[in-house]
Formats: structure tokens, sequence, C-alpha cells
């Protein structure tokens, strides 16, 4: 009963806050500068879709295989860049994406320069939904946990963490492989809805686009990951009108955004708490005025 046009994009959302989401943990509670999360996107993606494409096993399975290749590589890669901070490490995650980006246009098993097609419809908005809930709580029960305090400890100040000990290089290789299998399960769902992948696709603007998801939603928040991916999903197809100057306006809302808002649209997490406990406490307030009317 949705037009296809808006299932899509509603589609597109849900698998922009996965991704959102999962870099939010690595940046924005951990602090971790990555811009090479769209070759974890890649990986998950192709290697779902291959998966389905040779061995026919179902889609949940394929969709958990491809977040696993994401994974284990984002433990690999983890290991030895985490070690770096700051530039340092945005540079080696720029480089692992690239690296990716080239091995897949050069294999075969890949489809190379022509792209892997075939890919079975399999994703629904069912799926996405479930995958969006999921994700969110997984993310949530983690960043309450004595990791996700451990996290923030790492984000505030690694030294004076490492101090009161603290392991940080084990919590940023774990963050880093969490994030990696979330990007994973976003990149299976995509593949399977469009059943079409490209190397391209996944190239270093794909990430500069979800770090601009994360930065204008609101770092460390969850729910500014969704607000991000909405409006950096929906935007560009309101501008398809004036093609020739979307990326001039596109540039100048984020900069503007950045000048007015630096925190984001919601900011973080500790910025809206106050706010959400006030209301509860005027809803509260309100409830035992009308309770005692009654009595």
């Amino acid at each position: 009963m949705i037009n296809p046009y808006y299932m899509q994009l509603i589609i597109l959302v849900g698998i922009n806050t996965i991704m959102a989401a999962s870099l939010n943990l690595i940046l924005g509670y951990t602090g971790q500068l990555s811009i090479g999360h769209a070759a974890f996107m890649s990986l998950g993606a192709y290697s779902s879709a291959l998966v389905t494409l040779h061995f026919g096993f179902p889609f949940i399975i394929s969709l958990l295989c491809g977040a696993l290749f994401s994974a284990i590589f984002g433990v690999i890669i983890g290991i030895p860049t985490l070690k770096l901070k700051g530039d340092y490490l945005a540079i080696a995650t720029l480089g692992f994406g690239e690296i990716v980006r080239i091995v897949c246009l050069n294999l075969d098993i890949t489809g190379g320069a022509m792209g892997l097609r075939g890919i079975p419809k399999k994703t629904t908005l069912l799926w996405v939904v479930l995958a969006v809930l999921v994700t969110v709580f997984i993310l949530n029960r983690i960043i309450k946990s004595r990791i996700g305090r451990a996290l923030i400890a790492i984000r505030e100040d690694e030294t004076a963490a490492d101090s009161m000990g603290i392991n940080s290089t084990y919590y940023k290789i774990l963050c880093f492989g969490v994030g990696a299998f979330f990007a994973g399960l976003g990149g299976g769902l995509f593949a399977h809805y469009m059943r079409f992948l490209h190397p391209k696709t996944f190239d270093f603007m794909k990430s500069i686009e979800h770090l601009c998801m994360v930065v204008l939603g609101g770092l460390g928040n969850m729910w500014g990951a969704f607000i991000g991916a909405s409006i950096l999903t929906v935007v560009p197809e309101l501008l398809r009108s004036v093609a020739d100057l979307r990326l001039l306006i596109y540039g100048a809302v984020l900069v503007l955004m950045m000048r007015l808002r630096p925190q984001g649209i919601l900011g973080p997490q500790t910025d809206i708490a106050p706010a959400i406990e006030k209301i509860r406490l005027k809803f509260k307030s309100i409830w035992h005025r009308l309770a005692r009317g009654k009595t």
C-alpha cells in the first residue's frame, strides 16, 4: 500500500540508521575517528551476497555471515591501528577503506569493475525494522554496561582511564569489532535490497556520509544517529530538482549546522537527559494533581 519510491526511502533510512549507530559507538562513545566505515559495510555486503549466491543459505544466515566477516576484519584491523590516535587513526582507516575497495575492484568473485549482479531481493521493510531494533537495543545495552562506561572513560581521557586499570587497547578493539559487525549487517541488508554491488558504491565519500550522519545528529546519542540518517537520506532526494546546486546546498547546511550547533541536533545523551527528566517530573506533578482532584 506504500508507494515504492517512499518504501525505498524508508528502507534506506533504516539501513543508514544501522550504519550511523554502529559508527556512533566508535566515534561518539569511544572517541575513535574512523573514516573507513564504508569498508566494513562493503565486506558485509559482498560476503553476505556471495554466501547467498553460491551456497543458497537462508537470508538470516547470510546476514550473520556478512556481519561476522566484517567483525573479524574489524578486530584484525583494530589490533595494529587502534594504538594510533586522532588524525593518524583516521588516515589508517582511510587507507584500509581504499584497500578494500581496490581489492573488490580487482577480484573475479566480486564481479570486478562490472559489479556483482543477480543478488536475490530478500530485504523487506520488516527485516530492516527488526535489524534496526536489534542494533539499537544491543548497542544501548553495551553503552549502559560496564563496557560502555569504560568506553566513555577512554573517550574523555585515555591516559586517566589507563591509570585506573582500564585496558584501553582491549576495549577499543572490542568496540571496533562490534561496530564493524553491525556495519556488515547494514551492508548485507543493502546488498539484498539493491541486488547489485559495485566497489564505487563504498568509496571514501560513503564513509564521509556516515560520519556526517553521526555528527549532524549528535555524537554520543543513539537517537541522533536516527535523526542524522533520516535527514541525510531524505534531503538529497528532495534536492534532485536542483541537481546542479544540490551539493552546494547540502554542504552549506552542514557548515551552518556546525557553526550554530556544533554538538549536533540532539547533542550528547547527557544533554537531553535532564530535559527528559524535567518533562517526566512535570507529568508526574500533573498526574498527582489530577489524582487529588478526583479524590
